[in-house]
């Protein structure tokens, strides 16, 4: 996960480019940090999805085969 101080930064970048504008180095760094936050989300969430295992009402594992394979790929 992304620090507390990129995150912050992130914030404060958005907030100035919505008041004042920013110039084209603080553009650059919005987008490195954006990127930056967008991998750490979409890696956590990826491993959330990992850890899930789908049952119906008779209590059967009904886990996608795509999903299983993916946990299998990376235990």
């Amino acid at each position: 996960m992304l620090s507390k101080q990129k995150i912050d930064r992130i914030n404060e970048l958005a907030r100035k480019a919505k008041n004042e504008g920013l110039n084209k180095e603080e553009q650059e760094e919005q987008q490195k940090l954006r990127k930056e936050y967008l991998k750490a989300f979409r890696g956590g969430f990826k491993n959330q999805l990992r850890s899930i295992k789908v049952v119906d009402p008779e209590g059967n594992d009904v886990t996608p085969d795509k999903l299983k394979n993916e946990k299998k790929r990376y235990h």
